[in-house]
């Protein structure tokens, strides 16, 4: 019998998004196929530790995450050894008895799904971490995740490649404030303030006003050095997901594509993290979107342009602007998506004919192939 691909699901994380990435790895852990991959959960919490427990092999949830079925009170078990993963290990990891700095043993994984939302997972960092391991991971690499990470360095690479993106301006921690007359000139009201370095609309204010201005950056720079100001595109919201790699997965090029289009129709005032993750009722995703065949033809191929503008790997989900006029905004890329059962990622792809199972299954080949090939190349003379 063939031996079972070890999957290391690597979730959790120092981020404002810790509970959005554990829900995402509840998921993956429970679809992915028993019959070809054996899970090893490795958790991070929020001071940054690496935990694992030989009880998460097990398969009962409840010994890895508590309070699982609640996303406000999820969170990981503390109740587990301390791990580090080896640089140039090819995938082996330590694990520490909990209250003891001294080795008690060693685990192995053939290549990691890092589950890993907004910074300190998403931004290039965990992946960086990886390469050293020299262990393939499902995703995009570094420079595409660091990228894709900040805002302000992601709009500008797609204004820079023709993409049509908004307005935005960006304020830095130690920046005059400006006056919100000069915004509002600039770029309109209302206007969006955001973290550059953030996701799932952490720190986000739709602001309308100079009170909710100030409040608003205030806010902002609660989660970043670097502040995102934005025009408000009026229009309908539109998301895509994109799936595959230049590398392909054999040796006839790249293989990316783009899913089916969807909408989100917020009930919120904004698609905010609540209505994101937290309230099933928050938003309404419409699947495929009610638009014509021209504009979600334009909008899959706007989103594979954005996938390749920033050297994308894996998996990406694009998110647009549709103004009245028919006109399709970039609006952001996300490179580790959410994977939580209402996230749009893995419904645009069930929409599109990929099941779940099979969606996980054809990324970890990916990261795989990936690998193997990045293994073939010199390092030197």
């Amino acid at each position: 019998m063939k031996n079972k691909i070890k999957v290391g699901i690597l979730f959790g994380g120092k981020s404002a998004e810790h509970e959005v990435s554990l829900l995402s790895a509840k998921n993956v852990y429970e679809a992915l196929d028993r019959d070809k991959y054996e899970p090893v959960l490795i958790g991070i919490d929020k001071n940054g530790r690496w935990l694992q427990s030989s009880q998460w092999l097990l398969g009962d949830e409840s010994r890895f995450l508590l309070d699982s079925d609640d996303p406000k009170r999820i969170r990981l078990n503390p109740s587990s050894d301390t791990v580090a993963l080896i640089p140039q290990s090819g995938g082996e990891i330590e694990y520490l008895s909990k209250g003891k700095n001294e080795k008690s043993g060693n685990l192995s994984v053939d290549v990691v799904f890092p589950i890993l939302h907004g910074p300190f997972g998403e931004d290039g960092t965990v992946q960086g971490l990886l390469k050293l391991a020299d262990i393939p991971f499902v995703g995009a690499g570094v420079l595409a995740s660091a990228v894709g990470m900040d805002k302000d360095v992601m709009k500008r690479l797609f204004r820079d490649a023709g993409l049509p993106v908004g307005k935005f301006r960006v304020l830095r921690l130690g920046d005059k404030v400006p006056d919100f007359e000069e915004i509002i000139k600039e770029l309109g009201s209302p206007v969006f303030i955001k973290p550059a370095n953030m996701g799932s609309s952490v720190g986000v204010s739709k602001v309308h006003s100079r009170d909710d201005f100030l409040e608003a950056i205030k806010d902002a720079f609660e989660y970043d050095t670097k502040v995102l100001l934005e025009e408000f595109i009026p229009g309908r919201e539109l998301e895509c997901s994109v799936l595959g790699s230049f590398y392909g997965n054999s040796n006839d090029g790249n293989d990316i594509r783009a899913s089916a289009v969807g909408e989100i129709k917020p009930r919120h005032d904004f698609y905010s993290y609540d209505a994101k993750y937290i309230d099933e009722e928050g938003a309404a995703l419409v699947i495929p979107a009610d638009i014509p065949e021209e504009a979600a033809q334009r909008v899959r191929e706007l989103s594979i342009r954005v996938f390749e503008t920033l050297c994308c790997d894996g998996l990406g989900r694009v998110d647009f602007f549709m103004k009245e006029d028919g006109s399709i905004v970039v609006n952001e890329i996300n490179t580790m998506p959410g994977f939580t059962r209402i996230s749009m990622y893995p419904k645009l792809w069930e929409a599109s004919g990929i099941s779940y199972s099979a969606l996980i299954d054809r990324l970890i080949e990916l990261a795989i192939f990936r690998f193997e090939k990045e293994k073939g190349l010199k390092t030197g003379r």
